[in-house]
């Protein structure tokens, strides 16, 4: 089987109803694209603008009609299909539709600059890009570079003048399946990563990893058909849509909120009768102290059906949790483990039966193994430091056109994740630290050699570091250490309006004047700075000499 398959079963025996519903209770709506624009719509609820649904029977239909769109346009086999777009009803019918055509589905991150864009559509070889109005911006900056690009569509009002009109091409497609056999053992999508050095690489999965995905979110938290799945996070991330995937399996309705304001998250619990949700610890913390503070008020709400909250994609702090318990004491709870190598969360989770060992990542996930090991593989005793290392049916087949990375974390089917972690007594696995320098804040990784390099070509800088500070909310802000140059006089602020021209979530948080100490090799010495500066013991200003 593959995961097609479960779209198409689910179109057939419960046709009629609501796979996907889109809630967008902000001022989006207003540019919102929707399927009567396309002449495609088949159901709605008028009586909630800010709302749009998708039956099952719908949600294939479209899938199959982009898929021939796509075998209309002569994409043959396993070619590269980009998409770019915000959360909305549209993108999962056209994922789907891609991998239904035999192509190579590519989400792209929306909060990439264009040469980002560029360079990550170039890596993967993508063929054809779909992507919505937020971006023409950057697509306009980079498309006369793109020469393998051979298509361009649109999702959206007022096209730019080298797209074509999705939905209109759309609208003259056959809505059956096209006639394309497909394997488990086929190429189906790339994700894209990135190591410390900023550079993405493309991960490749086949179909056989999808479906497992499936299986594993569902073995994790029992969803069936009553239940209703608000997705919040974006669903280029492995995380997002892999959860999602559980709701696939059990032909289970899925809310995607376009919005994080915790008045929201509530009120789509409410108004949609949502059972699971799947938070960030920053949207955690933000609904709890919105809580505490009285803004919001949870006696205006109806919230006895939500039975699971679940967290991934970074560490959780225990004690947020047991705040949560104390507003939700009948809330079950999981936390979830994965990289989008091991086709996201799930390789190790908690479990809702373990919320005593909340600190921990848990065990190993439905179908995976894990283990613990030294420089040389060999395993380590329980409770001590190693490396973590994953083997399932969900580890991927390589780094696209990257042999020599690949090599470097895939031995014998095993996955080496660069995380460091220890085993208790009790067989639960706690992490400890990164190999890799990447800072993690609100579940985006932040690669901090890039900043440094932006950071390095201000004329008042001689060197720069870039390390994870703690942070309640966020998990981890990127803290900036600055060295200046011999009589140079430096301040915040000049350093903060540098890096506006970063994109906003790379932006450190934190700038530090000290030296960058470096070792005799050249590398900075990251661990020194750790050190010194998660303690509180923070440099406000110091020039070296």
């Amino acid at each position: 089987m593959v995961i097609t398959e479960l779209l198409e079963r689910n179109a057939r025996l419960y046709g009629d109803e609501t796979a996907l519903v889109e809630l967008s209770p902000t001022e989006e709506r207003d540019n919102a694209v929707t399927w009567r624009e396309a002449s495609l719509i088949e159901s709605a609820r008028p009586d909630a603008p800010y709302r749009r649904a998708l039956s099952w029977r719908d949600f294939d239909r479209r899938a199959n009609r982009f898929a021939n769109l796509l075998l209309s346009r002569g994409m043959e086999r396993e070619a590269k299909v980009g998409i770019l777009m915000t959360n909305c009803l549209e993108w999962l019918p056209v994922y789907f539709g891609i991998l239904k055509a035999g192509c190579v589905a590519v989400p792209l991150n929306f909060r990439y600059s264009a040469e980002e864009i560029k360079y990550c559509l170039e890596l993967a070889d993508v063929e054809a890009l779909v992507f919505g109005p937020e971006f023409i911006g950057r697509i306009d900056t980079i498309q006369e570079r793109l020469s393998q690009i051979k298509m361009y569509f649109f999702v959206g009002r007022d096209k730019p003048a080298y797209a074509e009109d999705c939905f209109r091409l759309m609208s003259f497609c056959s809505s059956s399946a096209p006639p394309v056999a497909l394997e488990e053992t086929d190429r189906a999508a790339i994700y894209f990563s990135s190591g410390t050095t900023g550079f993405p690489k493309a991960i490749l999965h086949n179909h056989r990893a999808l479906l497992s995905s499936c299986e594993t979110e569902q073995q994790h938290h029992g969803q069936t058909r009553g239940d209703v799945f608000l997705c919040i996070p974006p669903l280029y991330h492995t995380g997002a849509k892999m959860h999602w995937f559980g709701s696939l399996l059990s032909g289970s309705r899925a809310v995607l909120l376009r919005g994080v304001k915790p008045e929201w998250i509530l009120r789509a619990v409410t108004e949609e009768k949502c059972t699971i949700v799947w938070l960030l610890v920053p949207w955690a913390q933000d609904l709890l102290d919105a809580i505490d503070s009285g803004k919001v008020n949870l006696d205006n709400y109806l919230l006895d059906q939500w039975r699971l909250m679940h967290i991934g994609a970074q560490p959780v702090p225990p004690s947020l949790i047991k705040r949560w318990k104390q507003v939700f004491p009948s809330h079950q709870y999981d936390t979830n483990y994965g990289l989008s190598e091991s086709i996201g969360p799930g390789c190790v989770h908690l479990g809702v039966e373990n919320i005593h060992k909340v600190g921990a990542i848990g065990i190993p996930g439905y179908h995976w193994e894990v283990r613990i090991v030294d420089e040389q593989w060999n395993a380590v005793p329980r409770g001590e430091i190693g490396e973590l290392a994953v083997k399932g049916p969900g580890v991927m087949l390589c780094y696209y056109k990257n042999k020599t990375a690949t090599d470097e974390i895939l031995k014998d089917g095993w996955l080496y994740t660069g995380d460091m972690a220890r085993m208790d007594e009790d067989g639960f696995i706690f992490l400890v630290d990164r190999k890799k320098d990447v800072v993690i804040s609100g579940g985006e990784n932040i690669y901090p050699v890039q900043i440094e390099d932006h950071l390095r070509k201000y004329d008042k800088v001689k060197d720069a570091a870039v390390i994870g500070l703690p942070e309640p909310r966020l998990g981890e802000i990127a803290a900036a250490i600055i060295e200046v140059k011999k009589g140079v006089a430096c301040t915040e602020e000049e350093i903060n309006a540098f890096c506006k021209e970063l994109p906003r979530y790379k932006r450190p948080r934190k700038i530090i004047f000290d030296c960058v100490p470096r070792n005799p090799t050249g590398k900075i010495e990251k661990p020194a700075l750790r050190e010194k500066y998660c303690h509180g013991r923070l440099v406000e200003a110091q020039i070296c000499g």
